[in-house]
């Protein structure tokens, strides 16, 4: 995958690879164009210079806002993806 936003490639630890975790994505109708529409146009918390969650609304989703906990290396990794997030 490769996003607008941070101009590199991305790399899901859970989504993509050998995971319990992807078989849930799945369910929940998370795929590569969500994921990337997240990460490319969702609004941003910096937890540090390079650890930071990215989310967005979906009002035609049940478990609607959607988070991407990312951490930007030489490319960017989305550790996990979170639903029915809220922000405080």
């Amino acid at each position: 995958m490769y996003n607008i936003r941070y101009v590199q490639h991305t790399i899901s630890t859970h989504y993509r690879y050998y995971s319990p975790r992807a078989n849930a994505y799945g369910e929940r109708g998370i795929n590569d164009t969500l994921l990337l529409d997240v990460i490319d146009s969702g609004e941003t918390r910096y937890r540090d210079a390079t650890h930071l969650w990215v989310f967005k609304d979906f009002s035609e989703r049940s478990d609607n806002l959607l988070c991407a906990v990312l951490v930007l290396e030489d490319r960017l990794v989305v550790k996990t993806v979170m639903h029915h997030f809220e922000v405080i």
